[in-house]
């Protein structure tokens, strides 16, 4: 960390001209299990890892915002009056929207300063490991810092998922942002999406010896493209149907009528999400009674759910899941929101090499690229770093 903070500060001074105000940093995520429960307000359970997202920000005498990366030859700019989502494109909707959803909740846009933002990140973009809310809470907590307007952390997670929402054009729920701001170290955050109320559950992977191993497939994703979007509709339409106001509210008790209600593909649609928060409050148990190497049943479940009923996996992710399980993990499961990025696999430290190398061989075998892989801890969520 040390180094990138050290990065970012000189290439900030050396595109803009001076020292910045300050560093901030905020990392990626990665779920550990409930997906696609969150904007059907149900349950998750991820955590902070320890790749991030580091920024450094410096004031300006106008009103003007200028936000530069590593990752793009362009300094986009904008004036903070003229912040609106139909204003916003490409990668700078993401930094700049939270500027304009801090204004939608209520932050005095009117006299406070313009900042110049330079950004550089080691949190992996497409691998369902949220890099953009990495992005959007680093910006979110240095705006709410530099400008003085005193949200709470939970608030700040909701702007940045009404930046992704609107100012990007992704349906995510807030999962994402909530992670990366509340996050603690060796702790998974457990989050009720309704109430947004978060426990911090201990994992234990160390002291039984395990390790979560991130196999990044390659195959790239978009949440803004239709895939996703059309999972949250067949959710809110079986959500009508069967009269609830979201499908938090349904029970795996309710699946029967639920069948009897709905054509098939909506059904099964419904049925991982309900079964899926069950198996996050499973989860959540068996971690605080019985620790880790209790919840692999739960974990490989739900990869089945999501490949079969949700149908958000791909070939690469099932291999990827399957290969863990014939080498020994406790569980594996994709994370993320589908269609490409990530698998995990939580195994003991001493098998993690012999896991890689299969996974290389299997993925040749099969033709495919070969996956990246990496293991990641549970760290604390966004800071100020300087």
């Amino acid at each position: 960390m040390s180094d990138i903070r050290d990065d970012v500060k000189a290439d900030f001074t050396e595109l803009f001209g001076y020292e910045p105000h300050g560093i901030w940093s905020a990392p990626g995520r990665v779920n550990l299990i409930g997906e696609h429960t969150d904007y059907n307000e149900g349950f998750v359970l991820p955590f902070a890892i320890n790749k991030r997202t580091v920024l450094a920000l410096g004031l300006r005498e106008d009103g003007v915002l200028r936000i530069a990366s590593s990752f793009a030859d362009e300094v986009a700019e904008i004036a903070i009056a003229d912040l609106a989502p139909s204003a916003l494109s490409g990668w700078s909707a993401y930094p700049f929207g939270v500027a304009w959803a801090i204004g939608e909740f209520g932050g005095d846009l009117a006299g406070v300063p313009g900042v110049d933002i330079y950004i550089d990140s080691v949190v992996p973009v497409g691998a369902g490991l949220s890099s953009s809310a990495a992005i959007e809470s680093a910006v979110a907590l240095a705006l709410n810092d530099v400008w003085q307007l005193g949200f709470d952390r939970p608030t700040l997670a909701k702007i940045g998922q009404l930046a992704e929402n609107k100012a990007v054009g992704a349906p995510t729920g807030i999962m994402d942002q909530s992670a990366s701001l509340l996050g603690k170290q060796d702790s998974a955050v457990f989050l009720d999406c309704r109430s947004l109320e978060a426990q911090v559950v201990d994992l234990g992977f160390a002291a039984a010896g395990l390790e979560l191993l991130i196999i990044d497939t390659g195959v790239s994703h978009s949440h803004s493209t239709g895939g996703y979007a059309s999972r949250r509709a067949s959710c809110e339409e079986g959500a009508r149907v069967m009269g609830v106001p979201a499908l938090r509210d349904l029970s795996v008790d309710d699946l029967p009528r639920a069948q009897e209600l709905l054509d098939d593909e909506t059904f099964r649609r419904v049925r991982h999400v309900v079964t899926e928060d069950q198996r996050v409050l499973d989860t959540v148990r068996a971690l605080r009674e019985e620790g880790p190497t209790a919840i692999g049943d739960l974990m490989d479940a739900s990869h089945r759910s999501m490949r079969d009923d949700f149908e958000i996996s791909v070939p690469e992710l099932d291999l990827a899941v399957e290969t863990a399980i014939a080498n020994g993990a406790v569980g594996a499961r994709m994370t993320g929101g589908g269609f490409g990025g990530a698998a995990i696999a939580l195994i003991a430290s001493e098998s993690v090499s012999r896991l890689q190398v299969a996974l290389d061989g299997a993925f040749a075998e099969h033709g495919f690229g070969q996956p990246v892989t990496f293991t990641v801890s549970a760290a604390d969520g966004a800071v100020r770093e300087s």
